[in-house]
């Protein structure tokens, strides 16, 4: 029996493979799974970005919302400072009251919302800007009116300066002027010269004899000469006091007697007081009689003779006790 190598040449057909597709569909679903846990993945990614964006706009706005209110803030301190500092400025804050209390209404809206946008954000910054540019103003007002007042201070103290000086001089020449015019004053008192004291006997017939005794002297007389040469004419009173041997100015307000003043020695008490008509720098005589309601006792009897408020002369007379003739 012969064998071969080759087939036959009809051989029995054997069926055909059944294909095994499970691999590729596991590989498409393995794929579809990875796509979608990707899509997931940058889903995620992206959500966690778009978050992180948000929270970091966020964050950005409100550090500028905060940032604004302090700005705000500030504005308003330095805005509440300067009420009552000046009533000029004053003035000019109650003009822009309105305007400036429309602004702080927008600012305080737009400041107090939860979740404010960058616009509105931007729209407060805008009129916090507006604000301080107002307050900006105020201060240049406040620095002028500081100007102002510093150059009327100047003004007033160089005012009260020149017056201080004024008011020195006035009293310095007020002073000079009194001193002059005491000078003249006490320069315009008369002088008493070649005084004369006579004690008189009256006769019969109205004749008159001298005496030096006490107990036949009637009056006394007293003679004297004035003279000034810069004391301007007029009438000028002239006293005479006469003072007793016990020491008390003789006097009698019947007869004429009174008081005046001395620079010297104060209220005095005069005997006589007689007017002499004046004439500058010529001589005029006085002549003063007294004649007291009593009689004369023995001792000396001191004539002063004063003219405004001076002793201008001064003199004695004595009497003294007459003998068995006398």
């Amino acid at each position: 029996m012969a064998y071969s190598n080759n087939p036959s040449a009809n051989p029995q057909a054997e069926p055909p493979k059944k294909r095994d597709n499970r691999a590729i569909i596991y590989g498409l679903l393995t794929l579809l799974l990875l796509g979608s846990w990707g899509y997931i993945i940058w889903d995620k990614t992206k959500h966690n970005e778009t978050v992180a964006a948000k929270d970091f706009q966020i964050s950005n706005l409100d550090s500028a919302k905060n940032s604004l209110q302090t700005e705000y803030n500030a504005a308003l301190t330095r805005l509440d400072e300067m009420t009552g500092k000046n009533a000029k400025l004053d003035s000019l804050l109650k003009r822009d009251q309105a305007e400036v209390a429309n602004k702080n209404r927008r600012i305080k809206q737009l400041l107090s919302k939860q979740n404010a946008t960058e616009a509105e954000l931007k729209e407060a910054k805008q009129l916090i800007a507006e604000l301080n540019g107002r307050i900006d103003g105020y201060v240049v007002e406040i620095e002028k009116l500081k100007g102002e007042n510093l150059q009327l201070t100047q003004d007033k103290q160089q005012l009260t300066a020149e017056k201080e000086q004024l008011t020195t001089e006035k009293v310095q020449l007020t002073d000079t002027k009194n001193k002059l015019e005491e000078k003249v004053d006490i320069a315009s008192t008369l002088n008493a010269s070649n005084i004369n004291i006579v004690a008189l006997n009256e006769r019969r017939g109205g004749r008159e004899k001298e005496t030096t005794v006490a107990k036949r002297a009637d009056k006394l007389k007293v003679s004297f000469d004035v003279y000034n040469r810069i004391a301007e004419p007029g009438e000028k009173d002239v006293y005479v006091v006469i003072t007793g041997p016990d020491g008390k100015v003789i006097s009698n307000e019947a007869l004429g007697s009174g008081k005046f003043t001395a620079r010297d020695e104060g209220e005095k008490i005069y005997t006589q007081k007689n007017t002499v008509v004046f004439s500058t720098a010529q001589k005029a005589t006085v002549e003063v009689a007294w004649k007291p309601n009593s009689n004369f006792t023995t001792g000396d009897y001191k004539i002063e003779i004063y003219n405004n408020g001076f002793k201008i002369g001064e003199a004695t007379k004595s009497l003294k006790k007459g003998g068995l003739f006398s």
